[in-house]
């Protein structure tokens, strides 16, 4: 099959996969921000997704599309090498002459950080949450009350720098991989490249800036529920 034998295919699939991820942090953080206004909220939501089937199905799907996505990029990652030395990314020298963005130069070790990240929130949250009410192994906190959790992790300072660094590798790594996406989808010609890379930062600044808020505001207790 050409999506799995061919250089090009896994580009596609990793493209597909990547924006369908970039549209579930959509959700997720439009979806903490109701935590800075509402704990009833922001908790009936977390109920909501809790260990339903649906949130279920929808969380075994999501991890399948990031494990095939990191999967992909390993292997694309290690056939430009051995094809191109050093030069880990193609970027386009006929659109960008003489010029490779930091971020397409280190989209591995950026792609490592949100990894460790991922792993890190994964801990945090569905652990202690979705996991913890299927497995019926309930804390001094409520797997379901996700506004207690987001005071328990960080009020941690160490936390804190942690996901600040998560959050600027996952910017870097995004707003890189938001305009790769539409060009390897041939959704970008001369014209369109420069401008799909303008609404990638926009967009992606926007989307990280929804989870630094939610971080530095229970951080701060600057959350109305807290203050």
């Amino acid at each position: 099959m050409w999506l799995i034998n061919s250089s090009i295919g896994r580009k596609v699939v990793m493209s597909v996969t990547g924006i369908a991820l970039i549209l579930f942090l959509t959700f997720h953080g439009c979806m903490n921000v109701v935590a800075l206004f509402s704990e009833e909220g922001y908790n009936m939501i977390c109920e909501f997704l809790g260990a339903n089937w649906y949130a279920v199905v929808a969380t075994l799907g999501l991890a399948a599309l990031a494990v095939i996505h990191i999967v992909y990029a390993f292997i694309l990652t290690a056939q430009n090498r051995t094809a191109r030395g050093d030069n880990r990314y193609e970027v386009s020298t006929v659109v960008n002459p003489g010029k490779v963005e930091w971020a397409s130069k280190n989209m591995l070790v950026l792609g490592i950080i949100v990894v460790i990240g991922l792993l890190l929130h994964l801990y945090n949250f569905w652990y202690n949450m979705m996991f913890a009410e299927l497995l019926g192994t309930y804390q001094q906190i409520d797997p379901a009350d996700g506004f207690a959790w987001i005071v328990e992790t960080f009020s941690s300072p160490v936390f804190v720098v942690l996901y600040i660094i998560w959050l600027a590798a996952l910017w870097f790594h995004l707003t890189h991989g938001f305009w790769s996406a539409l060009q390897t989808l041939g959704w970008s010609g001369k014209t369109w490249l420069c401008r799909w890379k303008m609404i990638g930062i926009i967009y992606v600044t926007l989307l990280i800036l929804c989870f630094l808020v939610v971080v530095l505001a229970f951080a701060f207790k600057c959350a109305p529920s807290l203050c």
